[in-house]
């Protein structure tokens, strides 16, 4: 890796893939399949193809909140899709997902199958969908959707920009860090100001809105995230860590950290979620204990 002060951008950047640090073997600037592999099918309506990370974390919760008001219809099978081995790129998951991130979803309650992809747009069709988590009256609807799009639009500062510099790019580059540190905690001082007089961020209701940028900003405050909490002085983020707090403790925001997550305590990783009985059944430390 040259030196950040030495390097002068060539008049056409081409790709070197040992540059890559620790996702190398993943990111490359083309898309499309790189083989061919069906994804599996499931028996529930809604078909979630996904990884718990902050994003498909997003995904989960809105199914396990939606399956706790009563709405039998979003039922659901969660296949883990292993993207540190570049499962993303079979020939199944881009046919769902052209863009090859997770999550992706596959509703198969009408006539013919309905994808859907990027996260956000996940939450919107839902919350649409059963009509649940999205306000109706215009106001308090553009609020949600003016939040969820926040979040959209900022987690790549978060994730791409300081997550992929302060954590896992193979040199630290102060300046890279600096720039995308500052941007993050401004975003948390946004987020800390609307949380000031509001219970949720949209308002005095809990939406898609707080969905979203809950696994991102929550989990940076709680220290799940990056381990970046002292870094960033979370702890001056008051409001947002009362909110994190309350959001966490919800029981389906619970279930929904555990869905196709592959790391921490076996207790908590539910790799693949099939039925709701699964939370009870099939966690990792449950099955590791059928084999000894």
């Amino acid at each position: 890796m040259t030196d950040s002060s030495d390097y002068v951008p060539p008049k056409v950047w081409t790709w070197n893939q040992s540059s890559g640090g620790r996702f190398a073997n993943i990111n490359r600037p083309i898309s499309g399949p790189t083989h061919d592999k069906d994804l599996p099918v499931g028996r529930h309506p809604l078909q979630l193809y996904s990884l718990a990370t902050p994003n498909g974390v997003k995904v989960t919760t809105m199914l396990e909140e939606l399956l706790a008001l009563g709405h039998s219809g979003a039922e659901y099978d969660a296949w883990l899709i292993k993207i540190g081995e570049g499962e993303q790129f079979g020939s199944g998951f881009v046919e769902a997902n052209p863009n090859s991130k997770i999550p992706a979803l596959l509703d198969q309650s009408g006539p013919k199958p309905i994808r859907v992809f990027e996260s956000g747009a996940i939450l919107l069709y839902l919350a649409e969908k059963f009509g649940a988590f999205l306000p109706t009256e215009a106001g308090a609807r553009a609020e949600c959707l003016s939040w969820l799009f926040w979040q959209m639009g900022s987690a790549p500062y978060l994730g791409g920009g300081f997550g992929h510099f302060y954590a896992y790019a193979p040199t630290k580059i102060e300046y890279a860090i600096d720039r995308f540190a500052m941007e993050t905690k401004r975003q948390l001082d946004v987020l800390d100001k609307q949380l000031t007089g509001n219970e949720y961020v949209a308002g005095s209701e809990y939406t898609i809105a707080d969905m979203a940028i809950w696994p991102w900003y929550g989990g940076l405050v709680k220290g799940w995230l990056y381990e970046a909490a002292e870094f960033l002085a979370v702890h001056d983020y008051k409001h947002v860590q009362r909110w994190a707090d309350a959001i966490g403790e919800r029981p389906a925001v619970r279930r929904g950290r555990m869905v196709n997550r592959v790391f921490g305590e076996l207790s908590s990783q539910l790799h693949e979620r099939h039925d709701a009985a699964d939370f009870e059944t099939r966690t990792q430390d449950k099955l590791t204990a059928q084999k000894e």
